[in-house]
């Protein structure tokens, strides 16, 4: 099977290409089904890969040939498959063509379908070549594509400027983050020698807890990981990453590629091990991130702005379990958000599609009649990611919280209070779309319908995954194993022998699922209460907020404060610099030496006047100026 790996990436790259160049000519069905099976054949392959790394429980180590050599640097174009890239293909491939067959319906009437499929065939072999790669240096160029293909599916619709600017903002914003990733890259390269994940682990794993060079290149690596992830300062971009098709938030903006930043520092675990200072970092960046855009969603109206907050709040949690030392549990709560939030996108695209295109919720309502399919499947994933028993999302964000108990009592109830919010904002959202009565338009309820079944089915597969995806990681408490932290143990195996085994109580263990159901529970019922019950409507864009609803609503005005002290000072700056350094100095120092020529060249000229004794003249003062100069020279 090894030798066929390579079609992995390749199948997708064929889409891409194909659906590029015939856009405009091939039909829209066979657009749908080539871009489609072009993921669906990965994931068969990656399934059997899987298979293989499980029985076998050694990875796939495959070298093409050799890319770079300069001196004594090597870096192979190789790829690498072990228990973490195997679980990572099946994510991508599986849950990717989910979202391709959604797209078939969801995109049917527009009209850039084939370039539609086309960037989503170019995005899923971009994260493919992101995870297969076995150094650093393919990682980064599969971070570097996705990173592309973001941009140019949130601006799909670039002929909305809004839409443009989100794009632009998204890709300025993961530059910078990239600009930290780079600079780790080199520093590895400068320190041990090589870019390889083996040799970089084996050679950082003798140096002391600690260590400044290893502190400051996990810092340079989670600087790339917190614009990829969206984790404060760099998180803006994702909410504004929601002006792209629906398709593309669940497949970019949920499942994929904002988990880039957790699987590399997943796959670098050694190195984060030996620098706790980066790791306690990471912990209060995470944590902070979880409460902060769980605040915001629990104010926003428009349900994908809802969704987006919610997936950067997630993505906290996800860091906030690398800070602590959960790698495994982080990696769990990857797997189960990419089921639960894919889901919950998707759920939210056919409730727009329904809808006309409507987005604010305040003009939904009622539609758990009409939509039955959509509002059952966007139940189960709102259960999920509330984390009730025995959905998908408890287990891995109540293992998280467990080690966040070990490390810290303080963490542990800001993170439950995070849980907490979670819960709230999610029924608030299914309480304000599904029940009471429709508040649109007479016309957008005259054409309420369900989604065609190429948008359900997946829905349906994608909530039974919401449901029993977390069963692949059932504690010792509830009577499992843990299958995911036994099949995971390889990767940790250089950071085990670092650390002590984690270990609680069981009857501990049972007391902080309790506290965090209870409070999950506890938010519903509130929820309930609030919009269910009580059927309160979120006031309009311009009524009165209390003001901690009204800073919220406004997303704390983040955006606005990195205009005043990021934008603006360089707008001034680049004036400056253009009218003052550019335009004054540089441009004045140039044309100043040229007008000094041109003027100068004006006074020699009048010496060429034609005049026979005149040159004679000049001569002769030449021939004594030579004279007397070597005269004194001697």
């Amino acid at each position: 099977m090894s030798n066929y790996i390579w079609l992995i990436p390749i199948l997708p790259l064929a889409g891409f290409i194909i659906n590029g160049l015939g856009r405009n000519t091939l039909p829209k069905n066979l657009v749908g089904l080539l871009g489609s099976l072009v993921v669906l054949i990965p994931f068969i392959l990656s399934v059997i890969l899987f298979l293989q790394v499980k029985n076998l429980g050694q990875p796939i180590n495959v070298t093409y040939f050799e890319w770079i050599k300069a001196g004594k640097l090597s870096i192979p174009f190789s790829f690498l498959v072990d228990q973490l890239s195997s679980l990572m293909l099946l994510i991508i491939t599986g849950v990717g063509f989910l979202i391709h067959v959604y797209s078939i319906g969801y995109m049917h009437d527009d009209a850039g379908f084939g370039k539609f499929f086309a960037y989503l065939n170019l995005f899923i072999f971009f994260m493919l070549l992101l995870v297969l790669g076995s150094n650093y240096i393919i990682l980064f160029i599969g971070w570097e594509g996705v990173g592309l293909c973001s941009y140019l599916l949130i601006g799909f619709w670039f002929t909305n400027p809004d839409y443009a600017d989100a794009a632009k903002k998204a890709f300025v914003m993961n530059r910078i983050g990239d600009l930290g990733f780079l600079i780790a890259i080199f520093v590895m390269i400068a320190t041990f020698g090589s870019a390889s994940f083996t040799d970089v682990f084996s050679k950082a794993a003798t140096l002391n807890i600690g260590n400044p060079t290893l502190v400051l290149i996990t810092i340079l690596l989670f600087i790339g990981a917190t614009g990829k992830s969206a984790q404060i300062p760099l998180f803006t971009w994702l909410p504004d990453a929601m002006a792209g098709p629906t398709p593309v938030s669940a497949l970019i903006h949920a499942a994929t590629m904002v988990t880039a930043g957790i699987y590399m520092i997943v796959r670098s675990n050694v190195l984060f091990t030996l620098a706790p200072f980066t790791q306690h970092l990471i912990a209060v960046i995470g944590l902070a991130t979880i409460l902060l855009a769980a605040i915001i969603a629990v104010a926003q109206t428009d349900i994908k702005k809802v969704l987006a907050y919610s997936t950067v709040s997630q993505l906290g949690y996800m860091f906030l379990g690398l800070g602590v030392g959960a790698y495994t549990g982080a990696f769990f709560h990857v797997i189960t958000h990419a089921f639960f939030k894919a889901l919950l996108f998707l759920c939210a695209g056919s409730v727009i599609h329904a809808v006309s295109g409507e987005q604010d919720m305040r003009n939904m309502g009622g539609l758990r009649k009409k939509l039955p399919v959509t509002f059952i499947t966007m139940l189960i994933g709102a259960i999920a990611i509330s984390g009730i028993p025995p959905f998908s999302g408890f287990f891995s964000k109540d293992e998280i919280l467990a080690h966040v108990f070990e490390y810290s009592k303080t963490m542990y109830v800001l993170g439950v209070m995070g849980s907490m919010f979670t819960a709230f904002y999610m029924f608030r959202l299914i309480y304000l779309t599904f029940f009471g009565k429709f508040r649109g338009t007479h016309e957008q309820e005259h054409h309420l319908h369900e989604s065609p079944s190429s948008m359900t089915i997946p829905l349906i597969v994608l909530a039974i995954l919401s449901i029993v995806g977390g069963f692949i990681g059932i504690p010792e408490t509830l009577g499992g194993n843990h299958w995911l932290e036994h099949f995971l143990s390889p990767i940790f195996a250089s950071t085990a022998a670092q650390t002590t085994e984690f270990h609680m109580e069981h009857q501990s263990e049972l007391i902080l699922m309790a506290v965090s159901v209870t409070g999950a529970i506890l938010a519903i019922i509130y929820a309930f209460i609030k919009y269910g019950k009580g059927g309160n409507i979120p006031v309009e864009e311009d009524g009165e907020r209390t003001p901690i609803t009204a800073l919220a609503y406004h997303k704390f005005y983040i955006d606005e404060l990195y205009d005043l002290i990021i934008r603006k000072p360089l707008d001034v700056a680049s004036k400056f610099f253009y009218k003052v350094v550019d335009l004054k100095i540089i441009d004045g120092f140039v044309n100043g030496l040229g007008k000094v020529s041109v003027e100068s060249s004006k006074g020699l000229r009048l010496l060429q006047t034609g005049n026979v004794g005149f040159y004679i003249f000049v001569m002769v003062i030449g021939i004594i100026a030579m004279m007397a100069y070597s005269l004194f020279k001697i």
